[in-house]
């Protein structure tokens, strides 16, 4: 989202997929990741080494971001001889289109599979990689909904009801999701609560942006609730929740702004940008 971290591919990428895991849930903050892969000799990092961490969520599976704004990058480390790349971060349109979901076993309770693209449990037969049992809550359930990120040191309570849901397909929060489009419940300042892991926080506002601002975890990279008390708002990406909150999505704005690659499956109402009155 900085524009610190760039890279190029001389060549096709293939199997694009979304893939719902709780881990990818957490990384990216959003329902769900959508990755891309190339042939690891095609791909080639322009600039910004220095300006990535990455952090083990698994043995041996290193989740790289960038320490700056919080995207999600590929950071050039080959699997099997290939690169994978979030398709949120894309600048270009990649020439390719979604070919299933993955991992829908461990699909968010919030959010709905509505297109008819295949689904599997974990990934898809003959694909290999080992399957790791669901990320746990790091804290005891009780009281309000929780949230945390990937690594655990950071979580926190929703303790207000939401105000609204809604699907965000802006460039900016694809970049900050590093993914199709963020989810967000936006509920009242005071009702989000961090219980631990504060002194974690880190901050990146866009420069031309008048509210625009990514908060993360400076250890894992996840995306997390940004309290604004000047407009007495509290943006929480759905991603990071614990528990369902109840609410849904009920609209999608900045469609007008929306990754090529991704088709909106639903019927939810739609608005170029924002809905009339915001």
């Amino acid at each position: 989202m900085c524009g610190d971290v760039a890279w190029e591919v001389d060549g096709p990428v293939e199997l694009m997929t979304h893939c719902h895991c709780s881990r990818c849930r957490k990384a990216h903050g959003a329902a769900f990741a959508t990755y891309v892969r190339c042939n690891a000799d095609q791909f080639r990092l322009v600039r910004g080494r220095e300006r990535i961490v990455r952090f083990e969520s698994s043995p041996g599976t290193f989740r790289p971001f960038c320490s700056r704004c919080g995207s999600v990058v590929p950071d050039g480390v080959p699997w099997d001889g290939h690169v994978g790349m979030p398709a949120g971060c894309l600048d270009d349109d990649p020439g390719v289109r979604p070919l299933a979901h993955i991992f829908v076993a461990s699909k968010a309770p919030w959010w709905e599979i509505r297109d008819a693209l295949p689904r599997f449990d974990t990934y898809p037969p003959g694909f290999g990689g080992s399957v790791l049992p669901d990320r746990p809550p790091p804290d005891p359930p009780g009281g309000a909904t929780r949230g945390s990120c990937l690594c655990g040191r950071v979580a926190y309570r929703v303790e207000a009801p939401a105000t609204v849901v809604r699907n965000c397909h802006c460039g900016r929060c694809r970049k900050e999701r590093s993914a199709a489009h963020a989810t967000n419940l936006v509920t009242r300042a005071g009702g989000v609560r961090f219980t631990r892991g504060v002194e974690l926080l880190a901050e990146y506002k866009v420069p031309d942006a008048r509210f625009f601002t990514h908060v993360f975890c400076r250890t894992c990279g996840s995306s997390l609730p940004r309290i604004d008390r000047g407009r007495d708002i509290a943006v929480v990406p759905m991603g990071s929740l614990d528990d369902d909150p109840g609410a849904r999505p009920s609209v999608h704005i900045f469609v007008a702004s929306k990754a090529p690659w991704y088709e909106i499956p639903d019927d939810l109402p739609q608005h170029a940008k924002y809905p009339p009155g915001v």
